[in-house]
């Protein structure tokens, strides 16, 4: 066990400002100055997505002037509704005056020139320092944690030369993991574009020459047909875990539920369940094949869908009660083309109409069968598939990737935060956003 090289054992507290964020209603939402809120502290990478905040008008911004956000401020959240959430840290490293944080969100403000925000961030998010400030927070229903309890938090910084080095080193992953979601959000788009062409707007090889005829979805092109998605499904099925739930199991055969149906290549694997191989090996129904499609059948976010496929999120596993597994026969329906009606606003908005019970949304086997479609002839599905195919495949390809990449980083996370591995007399080359 190596140690980081001149190290000294700092108070957070003394290293900057803290300052709690503002309070407002939800009827001031929608437009003014962009706001860092609880959900945007969430999430794989170290830095706040400022494009992806949302708006609220709190009237006069001198008022604000205080709350304003700065490039390299922290953000911490003060309150969570889960102890595991609390605490959790990311960096603003944007400058952006039309920003503010809410008053779930604490700030903290270095004014200490000789540690780098970057590097604290990552030593802030390791699990060491995650578990202190799990630690440090008090709550049951709602968990919370003070300005005081974060700033009493002490560790050993190192060298200003070698934080940078260690923020270097661990932003290069998380940047090709940012690269890596770009291009899979680019080819998601020339995926869904490529479906609407050819199934909404009917611009497929040589459409010039089709004739359009009436059907009950409007007019569409001889040999395409309206029909119902069931008879064009061999398997419509949900899983199931053991009566009393799974809480206890740390490893085994991966459950998945409804918090990881939200898109193909995407998966939250903290958010699995483990299920024994002895109730896995009796599910008749919910192991999932290679290629199924799933469906969000009950709770707040129906109809919302995701695509297993070439082995992601992992080769063998299952899904629970709350999760349907779609597979069609493969012909005028393949699930490449499944998996992108799904994905049209039209269709979502038709299976969550299927929904009856506004208390409890949810939707059956029943309302998911007789959902109305327009398929093609067999070679168009055909045609249309070889040209999806790739698209879709490399979405999976770039997820794994990805996964890879955040497992090496949380394991050198770990490594450089604790001085097991010692970059001190490494020459490696700092980026700007790492040397700040």
């Amino acid at each position: 066990m190596g140690t980081l090289s001149l190290t000294k054992e700092v108070v957070l507290g003394e290293l900057g400002v803290f300052r709690n964020g503002v309070n407002f209603s939800k009827d001031q939402m929608g437009s003014g100055l962009r706001l860092i809120n609880v959900k945007d502290i969430f999430g794989d990478s170290p830095w706040i997505d400022f494009e992806k905040l949302d708006l609220v008008d709190l009237g006069d911004k001198r008022q604000l002037s205080t709350h304003t956000v700065e490039h390299n401020d922290l953000f911490f959240v003060r309150s969570s509704v889960k102890r595991d959430g609390i605490g959790l840290v990311r960096l603003a490293n944007s400058r952006r005056i039309d920003a503010i944080h809410c008053g779930f969100v604490i700030r903290f403000r270095l004014n200490n020139k000789e540690t780098n925000a970057l590097f604290l961030t990552y030593l802030l998010r390791s699990p060491e320092a995650r578990q202190k400030i799990i630690n440090l927070s008090g709550g049951s229903a709602i968990i919370n944690i003070s300005q005081l309890a974060l700033a009493s938090l002490t560790f050993d910084l190192p060298s200003l030369p070698t934080q940078r080095k260690i923020a270097a080193i661990l932003s290069a992953y998380d940047d090709l993991i940012e690269n890596n979601l770009r291009r899979i959000k680019i080819l998601e788009e020339m995926a869904q574009n490529l479906y609407r062409e050819w199934f909404v707007k009917f611009r497929f090889p040589g459409y010039q020459h089709a004739r359009l005829t009436d059907s009950p979805l409007g007019r569409i092109p001889e040999g395409w047909e309206v029909s119902v998605l069931g008879e064009h499904l061999i398997a419509l099925e949900s899983g199931k875990r053991p009566k009393g739930g799974v809480k206890d199991l740390e490893f085994g055969i991966p459950s998945v539920g409804a918090k990881n149906v939200f898109g193909i290549g995407r998966h939250k694997y903290q958010s699995e369940k483990y299920v024994s191989r002895e109730f896995f090996e009796g599910m008749r129904n919910g192991v999932v094949k290679d290629g199924d499609v799933a469906l969000y059948k009950d709770g707040a976010y129906i109809g919302r869908t995701t695509y297993f496929r070439d082995s992601f999120p992992h080769a063998q596993f299952c899904v629970n009660e709350h999760v349907f597994l779609l597979r069609t026969t493969g012909k005028r329906l393949t699930q490449n083309i499944l998996y992108l009606w799904l994905q049209e606003p039209d269709t979502v908005s038709g299976i969550r109409a299927t929904n009856a019970n506004a208390a409890q949304p949810g939707i059956n086997q029943p309302g998911v069968n007789g959902l109305p479609l327009i398929v093609p002839p067999v070679d168009i599905a055909g045609r249309f598939d070889e040209l999806a195919e790739p698209s879709l495949a490399l979405i999976v390809s770039l997820a794994k990737r990805n996964e890879a990449l955040r497992r090496t980083r949380d394991l050198l996370l770990a490594k450089l935060i604790s001085g097991e591995v010692d970059v001190s007399e490494l020459d490696i080359t700092v980026p700007e956003e790492a040397a700040a």
